[in-house]
């Protein structure tokens, strides 16, 4: 984290948005920690995507520690995506029956602002497409 980046993104008349990319809460280790903290007292809004993944995070346990963490770090989880098959990640694959009853289950254990959105990108869409937990 350069000192010229968070002088750039503090210094625009606009608010700065980082999204950062987090699966798992062992990825935010002390220095990483360091870092949000210094984007977060430069006044940037910062918002984690997930990819729940079969063996990584897909369990309850797991994402709500993830969310929990997270937030002690100063950051939003805002997006849970659905597994995309992609060649050579089948064995990352978690259906997405599974992922949604995953957020069901987060409903129930964190407050809403920690429960990010489960969601898909789906080609020629203008953004991302938010699955229905109740399908």
């Amino acid at each position: 984290m350069s000192d010229s980046l968070i002088k750039w993104l503090s210094g625009s008349r606009l608010q700065a948005v980082v999204v950062i990319h987090v699966n798992h809460p062992a990825e935010l280790d002390a220095d990483t920690q360091r870092a949000l903290g210094r984007l977060k007292a430069a006044g940037v809004t910062l918002l984690n995507q997930s990819v729940i993944l079969k063996g990584v995070n897909d369990n309850t346990r797991v994402l709500t520690e993830l969310s929990e963490r997270l937030f002690e770090c100063g950051v939003l989880p805002y997006y849970l995506h659905a597994f995309d098959p992609v060649a050579g990640a089948h064995h990352f694959e978690v259906s997405d029956d599974k992922a949604r009853e995953l957020v069901r289950q987060l409903i129930t254990v964190l407050p809403g602002f920690l429960v990010p959105r489960l969601v898909r990108e789906i080609p020629g869409r203008p953004g991302k497409t938010p699955l229905d937990l109740f399908a």
